[in-house]
């Protein structure tokens, strides 16, 4: 029996982490505090974060509506900051990823921006990057945000972590 449960454990960490039939392997070095509400998983990255959320089929936004308000939490000398914006294909699943620095000015208290909900004081030199999984069982976002020079030494562990990303 014991060896019966080593084997599952083992399996478990071999394959990752999943939701809505897609599976991801996060970087060893990062810190997972396990999903939450919204949250299918959280991981710790020295002084930034990197969540992963799903929120159901259908829901959630569009990858336009996200990838806009993501980027309007950012300014540089005061001007809305220039995302960079790509798309690709990984394992047969069509991702959108963003890259933009500046002064964040993130939702105040933890969450999703909604109606009343004030933005925090800007935080300079600060990066996010992100990525739109589109599944048919639903979105999956991901997005790394933290101070700039954390996100930038992640940078290769943030795309491996979305190069893993594969259906079940």
């Amino acid at each position: 029996m014991r060896f019966g449960i080593l084997v599952l454990l083992n399996a478990a960490l071999l394959f990752g982490e999943s939701v809505a039939g897609v599976t991801w392997t996060a970087p060893d070095t990062w810190i997972s505090k396990g999903p939450a509400a919204m949250r299918a998983a959280t991981y710790t990255v020295q002084d930034a974060e990197c969540v992963v959320y799903f929120f159901g089929q259908g829901q959630g936004g569009s990858v336009e509506a996200n990838l806009a308000r993501w980027s309007s939490q950012f300014t540089q000398s005061g001007m809305p900051a220039k995302a960079m914006i790509a798309k690709k294909t990984v394992h047969g699943l069509a991702v959108t990823t963003m890259d933009v620095s500046g002064a964040y000015a993130g939702i105040a208290g933890a969450g999703m921006a909604g109606a009343g909900m004030a933005l925090a004081a800007p935080k300079p030199d600060y990066r996010m990057l992100a990525a739109i999984i589109e599944n048919p069982g639903g979105n999956i976002f991901l997005k790394f945000t933290g101070p700039a020079k954390t996100v930038t030494a992640n940078l290769r562990n943030f795309e491996l972590l979305v190069a893993s990303i594969h259906k079940e």
